[in-house]
């Protein structure tokens, strides 16, 4: 009844969000859109057959996926243009993040179609939410490493050199290689690995990178699955704290006088365009105690 509210315009492209592992993870209104839409567009045929065959659905299915997606885009701008209401799926979770999707949604858009997100699953947010990042302030979604050896370690290097939170994606075959990189150039960064989000074997774990590899070592099992790695933010020098003017530092603290820790810190980074990962800290040290809406200081992360 709550999807049903939704007005559902016909010649709409719908970028539906899918479980990663876990099939309850479906929302009921992805459900509800798959159901009612002209066609499916996904990255894999087989894979969306047997998610709709779950829902007792059965639709016409086009193939969109990294090697065809201009040419399948022009298929689906054809129907849209036509009338008909699309849904675009990737295999698992959400599409254009790490997947095919972009180029459909663009060219949809550029053409005059309406583009409707139905947000869901996300294994790069689902690792973030169990990562206790606490000096995070946002982050930088890197995606997997390219596959060749200068342009990959030239970009683990610089998300290495970022201090903000990087989540990385990493394939089986090569788990054991990024962890042994990862130790080897910043053995103190703390690492989340999270293995097989959703699914039977879910493993989590944080730990400094100089024990990844050995964490992996220990059993075979764990070098298995799909890998989202979260490496946490650096935390603040003490000279970043120490360089914050002396206004920044007047209107976060009058802030903290009547709001939660978070919500201050927020507010200051955006009135005075200060860093929230230099302001956190200082913000912390200044109340030195729970505050106004806050359950835990020393476990509030700014958002």
């Amino acid at each position: 009844m709550a999807a049903g509210h939704q007005h559902y315009p016909p010649g709409t492209l719908y970028v539906v969000a899918t479980p990663i592992g876990n099939l309850a993870d479906l929302t009921l209104r992805a459900a509800h859109v798959l159901a009612r839409v002209d066609t499916v567009a996904c990255e894999d045929k087989r894979v969306t057959a047997q998610l709709l065959h779950h829902l007792g659905l059965h639709k016409p299915l086009v193939a969109l996926h990294g090697h065809n997606e201009h040419e399948a885009a022009a298929a689906v701008l054809a129907r849209l243009a036509a009338g008909a209401s699309v849904a675009y799926v990737s295999d698992a979770g959400t599409p254009a993040v790490s997947d095919p999707g972009a180029v459909l949604v663009a060219q949809a858009a550029a053409a005059g179609h309406k583009v409707v997100p139905l947000p869901g699953a996300s294994s790069a947010l689902a690792a973030l939410s169990v990562a206790g990042d606490t000096a995070g302030a946002g982050f930088r979604f890197v995606g997997f490493l390219p596959a060749k050896g200068g342009e990959r370690r030239a970009a683990l290097a610089a998300a290495l050199a970022d201090a903000a939170t990087q989540v990385l994606f990493e394939a089986p075959h090569r788990i054991n290689a990024l962890a042994a990189d990862l130790a080897a150039a910043a053995p103190q960064r703390r690492v989340t690995l999270a293995r097989e989000l959703t699914k039977q074997f879910e493993t989590i774990v944080t730990a400094p990178a100089a024990e990844l590899p050995a964490w992996l070592a220990a059993d075979d099992h764990r070098q298995r699955g799909e890998f989202v790695l979260v490496l946490h933010a650096l935390p603040p020098t003490p000279a970043a704290a120490a360089a914050l003017a002396p206004a920044t530092l007047h209107t976060l603290r009058v802030l903290l006088r009547e709001l939660p820790l978070k919500q201050a810190v927020a507010l200051a980074a955006d009135i005075t365009g200060a860093p929230r990962n230099a302001l956190y800290p200082w913000a912390l040290a200044e109340r030195g105690h729970v505050g106004p809406g806050d359950d835990d200081a020393d476990n509030a992360v700014p958002v």
